[in-house]
């Protein structure tokens, strides 16, 4: 049985998978690299075939990451297991080192690590998160997800435990598992990177639109899934009430920004959904929106950043810089 094995998934982006296999390779000792190709219509098999020792499984139909994530788990063999996006990058070694950290801690059952994000351009930010919670983490996950995908190695016994990813739910499903996972056990991160994530560049009313979703989906996952999670359901009360206050003080941020945006590209339809969607959550995440957005510099940074012609991805993280700068602690 190999040590660990990485689960690489792809779709019609052949260019990308060597790299990724070969960041692979230089992860850790002995590992099992699985490629599920999910129903690629471009030389994406041709190029894989050619590609020596990796189990390359061909998916016909279509599944998503979600589901084509769940084929590689069931054609996995290795005692860890990790995901590994086409596009990103393992860092050398990282992979032994997390499997030591886990070695260690016998009681948990994940670890998890730093991320660096990198644009199109091959810029480079600042690894993320700044913070790795460490032990029981389930109440600081259910506010937000702060553990990035493809750092997590878990072991396989997690799959008997709480079953596969959710394919139902796209864009939150590792999310979920992570909150499954640590709702029984302790979770143990490295305070290093072990990734190179590159970041996506939404265009225009395409990266609003999946980032609405993805807070809808949220939000109904919330208060009908999580909140039933047995920990959740036996808490008390006023934990509970204070937890979905704190989700929705994160998530409000997030989408006054999508309708502050999508307003300034005259996109209407989009501003509304997100607006509706803002006013489904605890008031006290529009209050706390409010309260942050009212002083001078914060407005007058959005309605640069959301009418001064930036691209959405700038946009972004232009909007992101400054409210880090005017945010209470």
């Amino acid at each position: 049985m190999p040590g660990a094995s990485i689960i690489i998934t792809t779709h019609n982006r052949p260019q990308l998978v060597p790299r990724a296999i070969a960041s692979a390779r230089l992860a850790g000792e002995g590992v099992e690299i699985i490629v599920i190709d999910d129903a690629s219509s471009d030389e994406t098999q041709a190029i894989c075939k050619l590609i020596p020792d990796i189990n390359y499984v061909r998916l016909e139909r279509n599944q998503g990451v979600a589901g084509a994530r769940n084929v590689g788990l069931v054609a996995s063999s290795g005692e860890y297991i990790t995901f590994l996006d086409d596009d990103d990058v393992r860092l050398r070694n990282s992979l032994d080192e997390q499997i030591e950290a886990l070695r260690k801690t016998p009681q948990a059952m994940l670890c998890y690590a730093k991320a660096i994000p990198e644009e199109a351009s091959g810029k480079q930010g600042e690894p993320y998160p700044v913070h790795c919670p460490q032990g029981d983490i389930l109440w600081e996950l259910l506010v937000r997800n702060f553990i990035p995908c493809g750092t997590v190695v878990f072991r396989r016994a997690c799959i008997s435990r709480v079953g596969l990813l959710d394919d139902s739910i796209p864009g939150i499903d590792d999310w979920d598992m992570w909150l499954r996972i640590c709702e029984l056990v302790p979770v143990v991160a490295v305070e290093t990177p072990v990734l190179i994530s590159r970041q996506s560049t939404p265009i225009s009313a395409q990266g609003s639109s999946d980032t609405v979703g993805l807070i809808a989906r949220g939000r109904k996952h919330f208060r009908e899934n999580w909140l039933k999670l047995p920990r959740v359901a036996s808490a008390a009360q006023r934990r509970r009430s204070e937890t979905w206050r704190a989700f929705s003080r994160n998530v409000a941020e997030h989408l006054a920004w999508e309708t502050f945006y999508a307003l300034g590209k005259a996109e209407m339809r989009q501003a509304l959904r997100s607006a509706r969607l803002l006013l489904q959550l605890h008031p006290s995440g529009l209050f706390a929106v409010l309260r942050r957005w009212t002083s001078s510099p914060t407005f007058l940074t959005l309605i640069t950043a959301s009418f001064g012609g930036k691209d959405p991805a700038n946009a972004r993280r232009h909007f992101k810089r400054i409210r880090s700068n005017t945010s209470r602690p």
